[in-house]
C-alpha cells in the first residue's frame, strides 16, 4: 500500500506535527540545513552549502514526548531513522515515517520474543504488506515494551 508522498524534509516535519497534535505529545524540531551541515556530507568543503548539484539539503531531528520514547532523524535523501524507546530502525522511507508513527502510538506495534535463536523483536506493522522489525539490543525491555509483549 502507497504512503503519502513526502517530497521534502519540512513536509514530514509537517506530517509528524500533525502525528504530535493526534495523539496529544509534545515535539521538539532541530534543522540543520546546508551541505556542511548535514550528517552525511561529510566530504563538503568548509563552508560549502549547496550540492554538487544546486540542491540545498535539509536535515531534521524531531523528538517526541510522551511514552515511548521517539526521536526521528529525517536525511534529504529520502529516509529516516526512528528510535523508539532505544531500539533503531534505520533506512525507513521518509513516505513511510507518518504511518510508522501512528502504529507505534496507535497501539500496533509490539514486542514478539524466541526462544533460538534468543532475543526480543520490536515488530512494527504498517498499512498494507510493510512490517519493520528490529532486534533489541539491551537485553532488557522498559517498561512500555513489557507492555507490548505478545
Amino acid at each position: 500500500m502507497g504512503h503519502a508522498h513526502l517530497p521534502t524534509t519540512e513536509s514530514a516535519v509537517a506530517a509528524i506535527r500533525e502525528i504530535a497534535r493526534e495523539y496529544g505529545l509534545d515535539m521538539s524540531v532541530t534543522d540543520d540545513i546546508g551541505a556542511d551541515q548535514t550528517s552525511r556530507r561529510t566530504s563538503s568543503g568548509a563552508f560549502t552549502v549547496l550540492d554538487p548539484d544546486g540542491s540545498l539539503p535539509h536535515e531534521a531531528f524531531v523528538e517526541l514526548g510522551g511514552s515511548p520514547a521517539v526521536s526521528v532523524r529525517l536525511f534529504p535523501e529520502d529516509d529516516a531513522k526512528i528510535t523508539v524507546d532505544g531500539v533503531e530502525f534505520d533506512d525507513v522511507p521518509r513516505d513511510s515515517v507518518p504511518a510508522f508513527l501512528r502504529s507505534v502510538h496507535g497501539g500496533l506495534a509490539h514486542v514478539k520474543g524466541r526462544f533460538f535463536p534468543p532475543g526480543w523483536w520490536l515488530v512494527v506493522p504498517l498499512p498494507g504488506d510493510e512490517t519493520y522489525k528490529e532486534l533489541i539490543e539491551h537485553g532488557t525491555l522498559s517498561p512500555w515494551l513489557s507492555g507490548r509483549v505478545r
